[in-house]
């Protein structure tokens, strides 16, 4: 392996460690609400406030990614990384101490700003510095570490008193930014701050120095040209060459959230507790995170493999098959009220579904969104791009987890079920007609889908240069692009 090459795969798992962490606390509650319904903890906390605690990550992880917006452009990534240790760590603290249900608020709010912080920079960060054959696979090998997390929590925190849970936690963030100390800026940043000779030197570093200065070269002119552009919330909304890549972003961060894959893993104990199946809870959890951890390994080998778009169309369509069945099982349990007794022998027909819920979004929507949503934006506006999504996921989020508890309370949990259903078939027709295929095409490839102003510039060049043989072009094309 080259040497430079190399370094990207180190550098890719050394930031893979702070999303591993993302993956504890993401799963954390999956063994601990069931402690809290057994008072197997020293928190006294309602249902309701479960639902409040659960929320609480989307307002943090809002706020973490709004200052991730100023911090990672005034003081870099790595910057960006190293500070998101310290909200994590003290929401591990309050974990350790609490013993009200408003203390578990504020750790989920520091969890969730932390999480803000990371995932605003992780994606976007390895698409800058990655050769374009190896960017997915380290994308979403962040994503596999991830649920190498979520495995650790879910497998061991049933045979864990919940205080020394919380306590195995605390060292994840000191490991991760340790271990990010040495990873390098992105050369982006530096160029974008005129400081060519520290890019140069990262470039050597990242590519080799047989390739560093043609990749500095094409590095600036993209730069250059994408910088002429303001950068603003305003220019990201209203310039025409980012509606598509807008719309597509937002369109897919949306779909991904109110699908609820993180909701139901939150609520798997209480879920199968409700579907009386005949297996121990610790089993089943097991099982859920064995299986997450497996099918993580594999997204890895088929993003770059399959391409993005069919994984998307049909990762949402087999999801929504999948939890209209379990919601079908909780239908006839709950509102046609068969007796219990002779549902029993088909309990594990939702623990399955579910299984292949985590199947299929791992393996698609969930694993490789964030990598579209990085690769579409252009340099100049991909920051405040990022921001934009997390704040429109975080309220997706909120939305998600503070209305679970109540729409189940409603309508059972059928209708939560079904209307996570309807909301992934939605995501497979908007990822069929919307959503274009960028496996194999560098940044630069990327961008000239959607640099619509850019083409039209072109075409008018190169219909000035033939004005001269007596052409009429030029007026038909003015036309054209004046509708």
């Amino acid at each position: 392996m080259e040497h430079g090459r190399f370094i990207q795969y180190m550098t890719a798992f050394a930031l893979s460690l702070s999303t591993a962490t993302l993956g504890v606390s993401s799963a954390w509650p999956t063994p601990v609400i069931p402690k809290f319904h057994r008072n197997e903890t020293n928190v006294q906390i309602t249902d309701n406030e479960i639902a409040t605690m659960l929320a609480m990550s989307a307002p943090g992880f809002v706020a973490g990614s709004l200052l991730t917006r100023f911090v990672a452009d005034s003081f870099g990534t790595q910057t960006t990384v190293l500070a998101s240790a310290l909200p994590i760590a003290t929401g591990t603290v309050i974990a350790v101490l609490a013993t009200q249900a408003w203390l578990l608020f504020i750790m989920k709010f520091l969890w969730g700003f932390g999480t803000g912080m990371v995932s605003t920079v992780v994606t976007m960060y390895l698409a800058e510095i990655a050769d374009k054959d190896i960017r997915g696979t380290l994308a979403v090998g962040t994503r596999f570490m991830f649920n190498l997390g979520s495995l650790l929590v879910i497998s061991i925190g049933p045979f864990l008193s919940f205080s020394t849970l919380n306590y195995c936690i605390l060292g994840l963030p000191v490991i991760f930014f340790t271990a990010c100390l040495w990873i390098p800026e992105s050369p982006y940043y530096y160029l974008k701050k005129g400081k060519v000779e520290q890019a140069r030197r990262v470039l050597i570093r990242l590519k080799g120095e047989e390739n560093a200065e043609i990749e500095l070269e094409s590095l600036k002119a993209d730069v250059n040209k994408e910088m002429r552009h303001s950068g603003t919330v305003c220019e990201l909304f209203t310039g025409r060459q980012y509606r598509r890549p807008l719309v597509i972003a937002l369109g897919l961060k949306v779909t991904q959230i109110m699908t609820g894959t993180l909701t139901i893993q939150q609520y798997l104990g209480r879920i199968m507790q409700d579907a009386n199946i005949n297996m121990k809870l610790s089993t089943i959890l097991v099982i859920f995170g064995i299986v997450k951890f497996v099918v993580g390994i594999m997204s890895s080998i088929l993003v770059d493999r399959v391409g993005r778009r069919p994984l998307l169309i049909y990762s949402y369509f087999a999801f929504g098959l999948c939890v209209a069945t379990a919601g079908s099982y909780f239908f006839l349990l709950d509102v046609v009220s068969l007796n219990p007794s002779v549902l029993r022998p088909y309990g594990i027909v939702p623990f399955v579904a579910i299984i292949l819920c985590s199947v299929v979004s791992t393996l698609g929507f969930n694993s490789i969104i964030s990598i579209i949503s990085a690769e579409v934006f252009p340099l100049n506006v991909k920051p405040v791009a990022m921001t934009t999504l997390n704040v429109f996921g975080g309220f997706a989020g909120f939305s998600v987890a503070k209305t679970y508890q109540a729409v189940k309370n409603i309508s059972g949990l059928c209708g939560a079920f079904w209307m996570f259903s309807l909301i992934a078939f939605s995501g497979a027709v908007f990822s069929y007609f919307v959503v274009p295929e960028t496996r194999g095409k560098s940044l630069r490839e990327i961008q000239e889908i959607f640099q619509i102003n850019d083409n039209i510039e072109t075409k008018i060049e190169e219909t000035l240069l033939s004005k001269q043989n007596g052409g009429t072009e030029l007026n038909v094309l003015n036309k054209e692009y004046s509708l």
